[in-house]
């Protein structure tokens, strides 16, 4: 599901993710024009400090960062089934974010907002501690040559940096299809202090997480996916 990679927190000038083209279809232009002024904002041209979730959406409510939202065909139907979550998609990849305002104008959502940016960034410098009720990171780019494992975006700095974001009991919730990825976030996520696996192993696959394009080639190429669900220990 994400089509880009963010930075690795201790490099916060090395840019890892794919830097890909921003050409648009006439259908995502359009959604562009009629929807980024009041969904979407810049990572980059955000005002100092922590975003005003409530103020931006009109409500409280719980607040929900999807990370890597790619075209957005699972994130809006996400959106659309969970109307009592603000629910905030990042990404860098403008025609992905143009596609998801796209789709969710479909579905007549009223809960989603987008950042265009670097993950990393919005978390270190726009995220208060102990706000997020989840983050939600499906199908990341797996980056499968050794030589390239440092890319990855589930490594130890990152995953203390999302915890200390959750609330006490807040989520993280990964998916992917390449195993080895799996071990990683597995073994990553067992060693950060913050969170504790909700099982003892791999997550069941929840059946509200639709079928992505990307888990839908792994079944097709025989490859499996897995979910992992760890939750964010009560403040100290």
């Amino acid at each position: 599901m994400t089509s880009s990679h963010q930075r690795p927190p201790h490099h916060r000038s090395v840019v890892s993710y794919v830097q890909r083209g921003e050409r648009m279809t006439v259908g995502q232009q359009r959604a562009w024009d009629r929807h980024w002024e009041r969904l979407g904002q810049e990572v980059k041209a955000l005002p100092a400090g922590p975003v005003r979730f409530a103020e931006w959406f009109g409500r409280e409510a719980p607040v929900v960062l999807e990370i890597g939202s790619g075209m957005g065909e699972t994130t809006s139907q996400l959106v659309a089934a969970a109307p009592d979550v603000n629910y905030v998609a990042v990404e860098v990849y403008k025609p992905g974010l143009a596609q998801l305002l796209l789709r969710a104008e479909a579905l007549e959502v009223t809960n989603l907002r987008v950042l265009r940016g670097d993950a990393v960034d919005l978390l270190t410098d726009h995220i208060e501690p102990g706000s997020l009720a989840g983050v939600r990171i499906f199908f990341p780019d797996p980056w499968p040559k050794k030589k390239h494992h440092k890319r990855r975006l589930v490594q130890p700095e990152f995953v203390h940096l999302v915890a200390t974001r959750l609330q006490p009991g807040g989520t993280l919730h990964l998916a992917t299809d390449w195993e080895q990825y799996a071990e990683q976030m597995l073994e990553v996520c067992s060693a950060e202090p913050l969170l504790r696996n909700r099982y003892d192993d791999w997550a069941p696959r929840p059946d509200w997480r639709p079928v992505t394009k990307f888990e839908q080639r792994a079944v097709e190429e025989d490859r499996i996916s897995h979910d992992l669900i760890f939750e964010r220990t009560e403040l100290t």
